[in-house]
């Protein structure tokens, strides 16, 4: 069974990740995924991450004009 843990370690070594991502990586169904790492923010071990760009840079299928709408996640950042 994955854990909050296994969710913010997976996060933590990809440096960035969405949703999608996680629930392949362990199987787990999105749903539950989504919910663990709205968990998690609300804890203030993550945060959300402004995705009004493209982060990886292969996103030529879309149209210039039209914002992706996934959610990315990183570990909280401190000041």
């Amino acid at each position: 069974m994955i854990s909050l843990l296994k969710i913010r370690d997976a996060v933590a070594l990809n440096g960035r990740t969405d949703a999608r991502s996680l629930s392949h990586q362990f199987s787990t169904p999105l749903p539950m995924v989504e919910a663990m790492l709205k968990q998690l923010v609300t804890m203030g071990k993550l945060e959300e991450v402004d995705t009004s760009s493209c982060l990886s840079g292969g996103c030529k299928q879309c149209p210039e004009t039209q914002k992706c709408a996934i959610k990315v996640y990183q570990l909280m950042v401190k000041n």
